[in-house]
């Protein structure tokens, strides 16, 4: 992983490391109840943070995503159908890409500049036509891997304490999969990171 931000400068993996700042950001949403409660949590530390929204869970969920935007956060386009793009043609892409594009911008009356491909997964092809097209592809510092069943809470905790640093781009996911870890460590990693003088931005 390390090595990938040498080998795609364009996209965003961190911000400055100059100061003691993370960027919370949250993939997959809105998802009735896991959504919800990450917004009460944040809305309890005053943090405001950043969500990859699916086009598809939009559609579903629209009073969710409605109040992402009530209470401030930011918002970024996360493909209509949660595509893979290692496995996906160009056009399919773009569309699909465009398609949560208008979702989003059914309720949000301004452009949305900020895309992270599902699975961190985007062929140059695709990022080129994103960047050339005035889109910020955001990557991640860290990831949490809070989906994964196999890491407990505690591990994932863990993990995430480890490898933190100023400027971070924390991923996060309102989903049910990864609700348990995520419900565990979201709320233990701000407790942390403010008793260490961390304070939390917008990207």
């Amino acid at each position: 992983m390390r090595i990938l931000p040498f080998l795609f400068p364009r996209y965003t993996w961190h911000k400055s490391k100059a100061e003691k700042v993370i960027y919370l950001t949250f993939d997959d949403g809105p998802i009735p109840g896991v959504t919800e409660w990450v917004l009460d949590i944040l809305a309890q530390h005053q943090i405001k943070a950043t969500f990859f929204c699916i086009g598809d869970n939009i559609r579903k969920h629209p009073t969710v995503f409605q109040r992402i935007l009530k209470e401030n956060h930011q918002v970024g386009n996360h493909t209509f159908h949660h595509l893979k793009g290692w496995h996906t043609p160009l056009e399919e892409y773009i569309a699909n890409m465009q398609q949560c594009q208008q979702e989003i911008e059914k309720h949000l009356k301004q452009p949305v500049r900020l895309f992270r491909p599902p699975y961190g997964k985007i062929k140059k092809s695709q990022g080129k036509f994103l960047l050339d097209a005035g889109y910020e592809v955001i990557m991640w510092t860290l990831i949490t891997k809070d989906y994964d069943a196999k890491l407990s809470p505690q591990a994932c905790l863990n993990r995430t304490l480890k490898r933190v640093k100023p400027g971070s781009i924390i991923v996060f996911h309102d989903s049910l999969k990864a609700e348990k870890n995520m419900k565990y460590t979201l709320p233990l990693l701000i407790k942390h990171l403010k008793e260490k003088g961390y304070s939390f931005a917008l990207l």
